[in-house]
Order: C-alpha cells, then structure tokens, then sequence
C-alpha cells in the first residue's frame, strides 16, 4: 500500500467522527430553537393546535418521503415499539411543552429539558437491562434534584412546582422514553424511518386533535407566528432528526451523543436574544448544575460501556 492510501485509509475514521459531530451538531441547533419558536407561536395559536398539527404536517412529509423511496413496512412486532416511540417523541414531547410555554419562559423550560439526557440514558440503561456504576444512578439523581429544586425555587414565594413545571419534567420523561426506544429500533429500521414511521402511526389521533383545536377557536397569528410554527412543524419534527440520527450512525454514537448537552445553553441563548428574555442568575447557576450533573451522567454510563 501506498503512503498515500495508508495516509487516507488511517484519516477516514477521524474524518467520520468529526462528520458526526458535525451532523449531531447541526441536529441539536435545529431542536434548539424548538422552545423559543414554542413560545412565539403560543403567543395567538392554541396549545392543542401547536403540539398536534405541527406532528400533522410532519406525518405528511414523512409520508412523501417512505413512499417515494418505497420503504418496506415494518413487522408487527416492530409497530408495538413505533408505538412508543410515537408516544414519546410525536404525542408527548410536543403537547407538553406546548401547554407548559404558555405560562413559563423559553428560557425556564430549557433549564428543566436540560435534564433530558440523563434521563434518555437511564431510560435506555432501563431498557438495555445495563448494570451502571453507582456514580450513574448519583449523578443522574443529582440532576434531577437540581432541575426540581430550580424549577421549585423559580416559582416564586414559598418553593412549590407549578403546572408548567410538572409538564415539563413529563416532556422530558416522554422524551427519553421516545429515544431509548427510537435508538434500538433505529438500528433495525433505519434511523429517519424510524421517526418518519412513528409519525405516521400517530397521524389519525394527531389529525382529530388538530381538527378539535380549529373548531374550538380562531386564529388570529401573526406571519412571524405561523413561521414559528412552520419551522416546528417542518424542521423540529422532521428535518432535525435527520442531521441528529445521521450524527448517531456516522458515530462515534458515545462521542456524537453528548452534543445534545450543548442543546439548553444554545436555547437559552436564543431565547434572550429573540424573546429578550431576562437572564437572572438563578438561571444560569440551574442551567450550568442540571447540565454538568446530566453530563458527568452520560459519561459515566459511556466510560463503564467502553470497558
């Protein structure tokens, strides 16, 4: 072999662990703006509406896309767990967040979502049946005490967590639930088409709630609104998961996965900046506590799984 080929043949792997950096990057900056544009939206179109057409018209383009490369359907078995998966990720995530952002900031919200993955590595060291070190399950404890105790403190008064609260922390249980599962079945189905199925499978209830939601009440949104709500519809339920799973399959996985760490600093940058929200300092101290607790969990998981 050549210097030349040997050159090429010892830089493909490095080559490949930054493109899927890069694409897990670029799949965390699109989820990113998912809350900030959550909350714009919110501002004149329903909860309902939000959390339930942005799946409809996701289904749709999912639906473009397995007919015209004519992807084989999945097998029984397989649709029990697209099931969870749509449970998770196209029913739960987006309904919850959206009722939570009409009465809690952008930037609040990414505080406690910064708890999601440690809990979407212990919804798959759960679901794998791995054996984690106690520092896992420690640090993995400590972020959630952190997320509750901000989320308890920043209600105001007495420590108490509100509505808004409770929803968010269910988003993010939904969440990890939707990626665990998502992840396994990924490997069988392929990673796009294991999103573009499950929102297929959850296209008819998504479809009833849309319809209910544009009888009950008339909208009244602004351009600026119904482009936040384009940009949910289109790239944070579609799109975004594309460059997110086309990260995880480049690899390294344990390496790519930790990008999604970046994802509450990134949202709430951007909600100061678009929604100027004001960034007080017990944000930050919650946001950089649920981080690192969240990221030493992942890492703990990924060190013992490497050994």
């Amino acid at each position: 072999m050549s210097d030349k080929s040997s050159v090429t043949a010892q830089s493909a792997p490095l080559l490949s662990g930054r493109a899927g950096l890069w694409w897990g990057l670029l799949g965390v900056t699109a989820f990113s703006f998912t809350l900030p544009f959550t909350r714009v939206a919110g501002e004149s179109l329903p909860a309902l509406f939000i959390g339930s057409g942005r799946a409809v018209v996701a289904a749709l383009l999912a639906t473009i896309a397995l007919l015209l490369t004519r992807q084989r359907a999945p097998t029984r078995a397989q649709w029990a767990r697209l099931a969870v998966v749509a449970a998770g990720v196209v029913v739960g995530f987006p309904m919850f967040t959206s009722f939570a952002l009409t009465t809690t900031s952008a930037s609040h919200a990414a505080v406690v979502i910064a708890l999601l993955p440690a809990a979407t590595a212990v919804a798959a060291v759960l679901r794998t049946k791995e054996r984690p070190t106690r520092s896992f399950w420690l640090f993995a404890g400590l972020g959630a005490l952190a997320a509750v105790g901000f989320a308890a403190l920043q209600s105001g008064g007495v420590p108490r967590l509100t509505w808004s609260d409770l929803l968010l922390f269910g988003a993010v249980i939904a969440a990890a639930v939707g990626y665990a599962e998502g992840g396994l079945l990924a490997r069988e189905l392929g990673s796009w088409q294991t999103v573009s199925w499950a929102l297929v499978l959850a296209s008819p209830l998504m479809i009833v709630l849309t319809l209910t939601s544009v009888q009950q009440q008339t909208f009244s949104a602004t351009p600026v609104q119904w482009l936040a709500f384009a940009y949910l519809a289109v790239v944070s339920m579609f799109l975004g998961f594309f460059a997110w799973y086309r990260g995880l399959a480049l690899g390294p996985m344990a390496q790519v996965s930790q990008v999604q760490l970046v994802q509450p600093v990134m949202s709430i940058a951007w909600a100061a900046m678009l929604l100027h929200e004001q960034l007080s300092w017990p944000t930050v101290l919650g946001g950089i506590a649920v981080i690192a607790c969240a990221g030493l969990a992942v890492r703990t998981r990924l060190g013992r799984r490497r050994r």
